[in-house]
């Protein structure tokens, strides 16, 4: 789960973490009154959950109230476009009021998680203000990284070692080891999956801030955290997501035609992979699980037709802990109290498949069984360029 800078900023602080100071505000006037008590000069900062503000108009460095004013009635209450939220944007909600800041240097630092090594890392540049995958791209070698033993941590002795590959010497050193303990402990005790500072910058007066704050909260752990369930931002979440949720079903919207019910994200991947490949676009990401109940079944087809950019319907289950006679008798149910008018075609593979085939193909309801995932994935691209909506 993503939540604003300026939330970020708020945990960070209760770890010992040095940021601006800063105000949110949801109205003009609101925003006019704390940019006056935070002082001009100061940076108002659009609250979207995606990256990219900057270079698209998003932040501005304002002198005056009048610059504020015009500031906010560019950016409040319409889309921001940047390259992480599609054409349509993301409507700006609310406006974050920060301290202006004398920078000498910038710098980058996070924390997330390794999927490879299957621990935390921590990760230093002393390119800052820059996307950290360009760096990874153009100079690798003005990236620095730290691992934290599984069992441990992170120690002491790793983040004096990232101070010295940054060339932070004397009292630096110590504010960036002290820099680092609150950043890897707030990452540790919220559960985060990334904590992110870019640019943490060091100051005229050589103090080190986070001058920008980016957290990610572990889905999964935020039972643990009750308090931070409510710092989730569903007015940028896509409606359908927000439903699928509801039902338990992990849901992600795209731009095709394809609807995908699919058990398990590998295989959704590979479904939605081998769609592309036979010509089409798959119009979600749609993991129902491994129960595939007749409930699961048919919440999931009410999520998909939904959208009505979806022209056919690609069932596509592996029967593993789940059989493939259990599912098919649930697709069938789902069916029986639905009325679909859109190509449906179904393939079942893994425990019982033939029974389940079976079951299928002697149901009178209109669905078409594939007997495999390549035939399944060409049915179901030709089903949505087929006009007249037969397969």
């Amino acid at each position: 789960m993503k939540i604003h800078e300026y939330e970020s900023k708020i945990i960070l602080k209760e770890f010992g973490v040095n940021v601006p100071r800063g105000m949110v505000g949801y109205s003009r006037s609101e925003i006019l009154d704390k940019a006056a008590q935070i002082g001009y000069p100061n940076v108002l900062k659009a609250q979207i959950l995606a990256g990219g503000r900057g270079k698209a108009g998003g932040v501005k460095l304002i002198k005056n109230e009048q610059e504020a004013g015009e500031f906010i009635d560019r950016i409040l209450g319409k889309p921001l476009v940047t390259k992480q939220t599609g054409p349509t944007g993301q409507i700006v909600r609310k406006i974050y009021i920060q301290e202006d800041v004398d920078i000498r240097k910038e710098l980058y630092i996070s924390v997330l998680i390794d999927r490879e090594k299957e621990t935390p890392v921590l990760i230093a540049s002393t390119e800052g203000g820059v996307e950290i995958e360009k760096v990874a791209a153009e100079t690798p070698e003005k990236i620095f990284y730290e691992y934290a033993d599984p069992h441990l941590g992170f120690q002491r002795y790793q983040f004096s070692r990232m101070a010295f590959k940054l060339g932070f010497r004397d009292e630096l050193t110590k504010e960036f080891i002290n820099f680092c303990t609150g950043m890897t402990q707030a990452f540790f005790t919220t559960d985060a999956s990334l904590i992110e500072n870019n640019p943490l910058v060091i100051t005229g007066t050589g103090q080190l801030v986070a001058l920008d704050a980016k957290i990610s909260l572990d889905d999964n752990a935020l039972y643990r955290h009750k308090n931070f369930i409510a710092l989730e931002d569903k007015s940028e979440k896509d409606p359908l997501e927000i439903e699928a949720e509801k039902h338990h079903l992990n849901y992600i919207r795209l731009d095709g035609k394809v609807g995908c019910m699919v058990n398990g994200a590998g295989l959704a991947m590979a479904t939605m992979d081998i769609i592309k490949h036979y010509g089409g676009e798959p119009a979600n990401f749609l993991d129902v699980g491994g129960i595939a109940s007749s409930a699961t079944v048919a919440n999931g087809f009410r999520v998909l037709l939904s959208d009505k950019n979806v022209k056919a319907v690609l069932v596509n289950i592996f029967g593993g802990i789940v059989r493939c006679d259990r599912v098919a008798k649930g697709i069938l149910e789902a069916l029986e109290t639905m009325d679909i008018d859109i190509p449906i075609i179904i393939r079942l593979e893994g425990t019982n498949a033939e029974i389940a085939r079976d079951l299928l193909n002697d149901s009178p309801l209109k669905f078409k069984v594939a007997g495999s995932f390549n035939e399944a994935a060409r049915l179901a691209v030709a089903a949505t360029q087929n006009t007249t909506g037969s397969l």
